[in-house]
């Protein structure tokens, strides 16, 4: 992967929640306290860290043969 031009190590993250990503408020905090364990974990700095937030609707997330919504 390659990261504001350059090869070096780096990581992607991944978020997708049913209503705990939804806001740019919750993010915010969110995002410190994963950059808090990711840069401690792997090594990284934090520019070399990407993290993806996907709001999801409980219909989006199928599960035990029926989606969210019915569970």
């Amino acid at each position: 992967m390659v990261l504001s031009g350059s090869a070096e190590p780096c990581a992607q993250l991944v978020v997708s929640s049913i209503g705990v990503v939804g806001t740019a408020e919750q993010n915010q905090r969110h995002s410190a306290r994963f950059f808090d364990v990711l840069t401690a974990q792997l090594g990284l700095g934090p520019e070399r860290i990407v993290i993806r937030f996907y709001p999801l609707e409980p219909w989006q997330i199928g599960k035990n043969r029926t989606v969210m919504t019915f569970l």
